[in-house]
């Protein structure tokens, strides 16, 4: 009878929202915390997810912080949550205020609740597509170029340089970020490039 703990977030650039998630669900009792940076719209490309609806038995229960870490999707949300019910998992939302425990059924207004939080965080994420399509429309139709500005390549050879640095002056990340003002993404992505040219 194990708490997992399961903490997500939509992209790289949002550490300190897993952080927060993690360190909520540590105080909520998680032994093992399972996280992920990736959409909530599908669980196709949710490896940790996965895996941990995999690991999970009957007596255990599974704590998200919110009901939209656990999926946007009113289908995908139904689907994970009543699978693991009907497998002996209870399901715990911390925020939501919500507990469904395996062998009770839920009440009408628990299920009401769940259903309401789950089609709004649907609802939230189509308004999110849409205005961004719409935002790119927009921005096509007045030639405007779409996604980050291209990084200057001196800047990047200046991050790297230092970065390659040894001894008692070499710079942390988080130093190397502040004195280039390269995105700490960009940086990590060169790296990356770096190591796989090796």
């Amino acid at each position: 009878m194990t708490m997992y703990g399961y903490a997500r977030t939509s992209t790289v650039g949002q550490d300190n929202g897993i952080e927060t998630q993690k360190h909520l669900l540590k105080e909520a009792g998680c032994i093992n915390i399972y996280h992920e940076q990736m959409t909530g719209t599908s669980t196709e490309k949710r490896s940790a997810l996965k895996e941990l609806l995999e690991v999970m038995s009957e007596g255990d229960t599974l704590v998200v912080t919110k009901i939209d870490r656990l999926a946007r999707s009113i289908i995908d949300l139904n689907n994970i949550v009543n699978d693991l019910l009907t497998r002996g998992v209870n399901v715990k939302f911390l925020k939501d205020n919500l507990h469904f425990v395996a062998l009770d059924k839920a009440t009408p207004m628990q299920s009401l609740m769940f259903n309401m939080l789950g089609s709004f965080a649907q609802f939230e994420r189509d308004l999110i597509v849409d205005r961004t399509t719409e935002g790119r429309e927009r921005a096509k139709a007045k030639g405007t170029h779409m996604g980050r500005p291209a990084q200057d390549a001196s800047i990047i050879k200046r991050a790297l340089k230092l970065y390659a640095e040894r001894g008692s002056n070499r710079l942390t990340v988080s130093e190397i970020i502040k004195s280039t003002g390269i995105p700490k993404a960009t940086l990590y992505a060169e790296l990356k490039k770096l190591e796989s040219d090796k």
